[in-house]
């Protein structure tokens, strides 16, 4: 059975944590859609993880790989995957990443309403820090979306149609006829959420952002690449010395 929403989560070497985002989309109250776990070539227990699942899970589950490296390749791979099997509405988060309930009921209603980009609202996970480390993440993600703002060649003198809005790519809906139009994710380079975005933002209008759909993420960039090298990160500069795969 095929949905008109597909949930597509992109995994790689996500055997510590794929099972938690399983599981909380197991817990949507609008679990009427297809999910599609998109891996990027994982040599642990990602993808048969993903596949037990698959024998009892509430809704459709497809399993493909993708063995071209880069967040970029392996999701715009996704997409295309499920919008070729009937897929009208998409909605991406991580395997790192909790959507919360009612995440996929709010991609729907914002697709539907809209006709376009829909960008949702980031958390962090309770389970990976502290109150402190929940605040870090949330002033930094702050910093970044001001920064997207602020940022000249953001500005809508270059062509853009619609201002810049704060957009995560673990926690974002779009139809499939608007990703198609764009031309879809870019497969290089990175950052592609920030690219993407503005394919988004030059072709229409239709960006819109959804307080109520909302995706718990990991912290761990900031284990990762310490607070400054995280803050670098967002304000795209790179985050140092440091060559962590956080995917």
């Amino acid at each position: 059975m095929r949905t008109d929403l597909w949930v597509v989560v992109p995994a790689y070497q996500e055997e510590a944590r794929i099972e938690g985002v399983l599981r909380a989309l197991a817990a949507q109250r609008d679990r009427d859609f297809t999910l599609l776990v998109a891996d990027n070539g994982s040599t642990d227990g990602t993808v048969a993880l993903a596949r037990a699942f698959a024998a009892h899970a509430p809704f459709p589950v497809e399993v493909v790989v993708e063995p071209e490296k880069g967040v970029g390749s392996v999701v715009d791979t996704a997409f295309r995957h499920a919008i070729a099997h009937g897929a009208t509405l998409l909605a991406r988060t991580d395997a790192d990443c909790l959507p919360e309930p009612g995440w996929t009921a709010a991609a729907r209603a914002g697709l539907v309403a809209s006709g376009g980009l829909v960008c949702g609202r980031v958390t962090a996970r309770h389970d990976e820090h502290g109150p402190a480390g929940r605040a870090v993440f949330l002033a930094l993600v702050a910093l970044g979306a001001f920064f997207g703002r602020i940022r000249p060649a953001h500005r809508r003198r270059h062509g853009y149609l619609t201002p810049y809005r704060m957009h995560a790519g673990n926690n974002m809906a779009i139809t499939a006829e608007l990703y198609l139009a764009v031309g879809g994710m870019p497969r290089r380079p990175s950052p592609t959420d920030r690219a993407f975005l503005n394919r988004v933002r030059r072709h229409t209008t239709a960006v819109v952002r959804r307080r109520d759909m909302v995706v718990q993420n990991s912290t761990r960039r900031i284990r990762a690449y310490g607070v400054v090298g995280t803050a670098r990160w967002y304000l795209e500069r790179g985050a140092g010395p440091r060559a962590v795969d956080v995917r």
